[in-house]
């Protein structure tokens, strides 16, 4: 028997106590959810807009390759969706349909059922994300509930832009994915 046998033997012999895990409060952060989702992602360095402000903005923008995925924005498409994400690499926006969101710090949950191509939120440059004001859900444990036992085969929670401050604790925006989200609440 080696020793990496005999350490992991010794530690299953180890008599545990049985717990019962701790009941978890059923926080309310109030009525205005939609308020403090804004506060969230603002905090977080993105920005929350209606649909008449989204398309002002886009106007405004030089975007040449979009694609939009959510029925009721397709048509700000510029590209057809490849079949080959590799196809993507010089996307520049990318529109796309949150399952819901989280109050308490702007998180949002999209899985495969979102995404035809898992690179879509990581490989554009800017990200709008598209969420229905009743789809919010107060803080990240009803998040866990609402997502419960569904298996899917990939899922993330996206809360603002790619940033990190790893090297020499300077600030870097779009370091490992999207440089601005944008939010449009619908």
């Amino acid at each position: 028997m080696s020793s990496r046998e005999d350490i992991l033997n010794s530690i299953r012999g180890i008599q545990r106590e049985k717990k019962p895990l701790p009941d978890l409060p059923d926080y309310r952060l109030g009525d205005d959810l939609v308020d403090l989702f804004t506060r969230a992602i603002l905090a977080n360095k993105g920005e929350v807009m209606n649909r008449e402000e989204f398309e002002i903005w886009l106007s405004s923008s030089d975007f040449q390759q979009i694609v939009s995925i959510p029925e009721s924005f397709q048509s700000y498409s510029t590209q057809e969706l490849p079949e080959d994400p590799h196809q993507l690499d010089n996307l520049q926006l990318a529109i796309l349909e949150a399952q819901f969101g989280v109050a308490e710090n702007g998180a949002m949950w999209m899985d495969d059922s979102q995404l035809p191509h898992r690179v879509l939120p990581f490989i554009t440059e800017h990200l709008v994300l598209v969420l229905s004001k009743q789809k919010l859900v107060d803080t990240m444990h009803q998040a866990y509930e609402r997502i419960g036992d569904e298996h899917s085969g990939f899922g993330l929670f996206v809360a603002g832009p790619s940033k990190t401050a790893d090297i020499e604790q300077s600030l870097v925006v779009g370091a490992h994915g999207a440089k601005s989200l944008r939010v449009v609440l619908i």
